[in-house]
């Protein structure tokens, strides 16, 4: 079984599991073979019984790690944002201008095929893909405002904040930083799901990448003053 992650470790929020998945083989394999299979049959066909077969294991093994399918997906998502979050980091460092920046943060957010070197076990693409058809399974549910005050959307917080202060250093009169940001980030995640599954709610440009350019001309357009 290869490492969980070569060059970083991605801090999850210890509420979510019950055994850290990265401290054993077995952890890992739930984690490797669990975004795989509950992207392939997606949130409400998967099950602890069907990974255990897949994984040639137990539903009580993987319930040692994960009271319920629920906070495995939230570990899922938790992993997701702390990663995008760590992307993020690495493209906008020593990058002074914030327009640049801005643009450069929804390049992260729109990338196609967002696999990264540096992690092993988890394919990230697919990540990305149960992300897209899924995390809003995580915010619709009774238990959010619990979960929320828990910090397990913390590092999707962050990152919010994190770019609407970037808005905020282009146009500090600009009303809706975080809304514009969130709208952004959701926003790139439902064109990309229309353009594999709805094409005609959303467009094509030949060879070029018309999400990651629609969001970059939205978002500048929206915070540059007009001075400018």
């Amino acid at each position: 079984m290869k490492d969980f992650s070569v060059n970083i470790r991605i801090q999850i929020n210890d509420k979510v599991y019950l055994k850290d998945p990265e401290s054993s083989d077995v952890g890992q394999k739930i984690i490797t073979f669990g975004v795989d299979l509950m992207v392939e049959l997606g949130y409400e066909l998967f099950t602890f019984k069907k990974l255990a077969l897949k994984i040639q294991s137990t539903e009580a093994t993987i319930y040692r790690y994960f009271e319920s399918k629920h906070m495995f997906l939230a570990y899922l998502i938790h992993w997701y944002w702390g990663w995008k979050e760590y992307r993020l980091m690495v493209r906008l460092a020593n990058i002074d201008n914030p327009f640049e920046r801005i643009k450069r943060a929804v390049s992260v957010f729109s990338e196609s095929n967002p696999s990264d070197e540096n992690i092993q076990a988890i394919n990230t693409s697919k990540l990305r893909d149960l992300i897209i058809s899924d995390s809003s399974k995580l915010y619709h549910n009774k238990e959010v405002d619990v979960e929320n005050e828990s910090g397990f959307f913390a590092p999707y917080k962050r990152i919010v904040n994190k770019l609407s202060e970037i808005v905020l250093e282009i146009n500090p009169k600009y009303q809706f930083p975080q809304m514009l940001i969130s709208t952004m980030i959701e926003g790139i995640n439902h064109q990309r799901y229309f353009s594999i599954h709805l094409p005609l709610l959303t467009n094509v440009l030949d060879g070029k990448d018309a999400v990651e350019i629609f969001y970059q001309e939205m978002i500048l357009k929206l915070i540059t003053p007009e001075k400018l």
